[in-house]
């Protein structure tokens, strides 16, 4: 689906008005067709995409490990086990079109890179019998506006019935099975909208089930952001203590048998370690190790984020604007797209998932999307009690700027990156052109897409400073 561009005009400034975002710099025409891969999931059809055939058109390096050869019977007259019939379309010779083209959508069970021995995993068993689901009915947009002058790409509106059911089963497993909230702070979870962000930022999730592995884990993220550093009893005092306790339900304590029970009942003992220990025990289920490995790496991350902004708290540094974006580099939204593969029933293998050039991608819509947070909470923080910090505060405070300045500065900044974020994304489309990259480049940015648009949208949360 083609993705304009939109970018409302800003007013002029009654300070120094900020540059106009500049555009990214000519690439070559193979990179410019690459981009395409960031216009999100566009129908089903990929199963004809053949790695073996692939393989050919792709560049040196690029291709993942190969799995061991599996070895030979023992007996050869003995009976082979049957194996699952698996009925493939002809090898076609690859067409540079169709690669930099990507995946057009789901259905590519055919291109799993699992050995035969794992094929039973839940993650590939997904693919296998994945069907697609019927065409939603349209929906009337939301209301909500978008920062002027940001620059962003329309959604379409997110599936209603696939919204309502995420709703309706992610506050059961809040209320029901992890306690998350008393009864004072529902309206608070209600205005969250935890359906209508999850189903717009992973469009391409083949059933709810997938789609409840994200919600599970935003909602308990929340909860020890909430609880543990921000509004509902956080404080940076002691914050380290109970953050690598809390990691330990997503990244299991190995310990003699006399301390594991005690170890057992702490997973227990708060809301945020009950809601991180339950979706992480839904995650695991349907996600590989290797996706499971690669999550804890990131929420290990997004913590050390946390300690860091507790840190200049409590001795009352004010970052340098390079060192806030340090900080929010870690403390940013990069667990949240980083399992797009995982919901949406594939796997990008551990090898290609490392390679510094899809880092770099990963870590630019990071960025980029939680400076999008940054824009839309501002007006919430300021009204909070406390400091909080966030760009438009630190340029205000760092660079001399008036808080609209500021602000637009803020604007600018994001720009930048969205703009590296697509040109380093189809670079790597055009250098490494496998169905999983590809794929999992176009989930990234629908991700990146969906996040705006629940910011947007979301009323009940954020409004926008009166700077127009």
């Amino acid at each position: 689906m083609p993705r304009p561009p939109v970018a409302h005009p800003l007013p002029p400034s009654t300070g120094t008005p900020p540059a106009p975002p500049s555009e990214p710099a000519a690439v070559p025409a193979a990179v410019a067709a690459a981009a395409r891969v960031l216009g999100g999931p566009t129908g089903l059809g990929t199963t004809a995409l053949s790695l073996l055939s692939l393989a050919d058109g792709a560049q040196p390096g690029c291709a993942p490990s190969a799995p061991p050869a599996p070895p030979p019977a023992a007996d050869p007259s003995a009976v082979a086990p049957s194996e699952p019939v698996v009925v493939s379309e002809p090898a076609v010779a690859p067409d540079p079109r169709r690669i930099l083209g990507g995946p057009s959508g789901l259905g590519t069970a055919s291109l799993s890179l699992a050995s035969p021995a794992s094929l039973a995993s839940p993650a590939s068993s997904a693919l296998t019998s994945y069907r697609p689901p019927p065409e939603p009915a349209p929906a009337q947009p939301a209301e909500g506006q978008a920062v002027p002058g940001l620059y962003h790409h329309p959604v379409p509106e997110p599936d209603p019935v696939r919204v309502e059911e995420v709703s309706q089963r992610i506050k059961r497993w809040a209320e029901d099975e992890v306690q998350l909230y008393p009864e004072e702070w529902e309206g608070q979870f209600d205005g969250f909208s935890i359906g209508r962000y999850m189903v717009g930022c992973h469009p391409d999730a083949p059933t709810v089930d997938h789609l409840m592995i994200a919600a599970r884990l935003m909602v308990a993220e929340n909860a020890v952001d909430d609880c543990y550093c921000e509004d509902h009893g956080g404080s940076p005092v002691g914050l380290g203590g109970r953050l690598l306790l809390a990691h330990t339900a997503l990244d299991p304590l190995h310990t003699t048998p006399e301390y594991a029970p005690a170890w057992e009942e702490s997973l227990g003992s708060d809301p945020p370690r009950r809601a991180y220990r339950s979706a992480m025990d839904y995650f695991v289920r349907m996600a590989t190790p290797s996706q499971a490995d690669r999550f804890r790496h990131d929420m290990a991350r997004l913590h050390l984020g946390y300690l860091a902004e507790a840190a200049w708290a409590e001795t009352g540094h004010d970052p340098e604007v390079w060192e806030y974006l340090a900080m929010r580099q870690f403390n940013n939204f990069r667990p949240c797209p980083t399992i797009t593969d995982t919901v949406g029933g594939y796997e990008l293998p551990a090898d290609l998932h490392a390679r510094p050039e899809m880092q770099r991608v990963i870590a630019l819509a990071g960025n980029a999307t939680t400076i999008v947070n940054d824009l839309y909470s501002y007006t919430k923080e300021l009204a909070s009690p406390g400091k909080h910090l966030n760009l438009p505060v630190v340029l205000a405070e760092r660079g001399q700027l008036s808080e609209r300045d500021a602000y637009l500065k803020a604007i600018e900044i994001h720009n930048e990156l969205m703009h590296a974020f697509e040109a380093a994304a189809a670079e790597l489309a055009a250098d490494c052109p496998l169905p999983s990259v590809l794929r999992f480049l176009k989930g990234v940015a629908a991700w990146v897409d969906g996040n705006h648009d629940w910011h947007r949208t979301n009323t009940y949360r954020y409004s926008l400073p009166a700077f127009w």
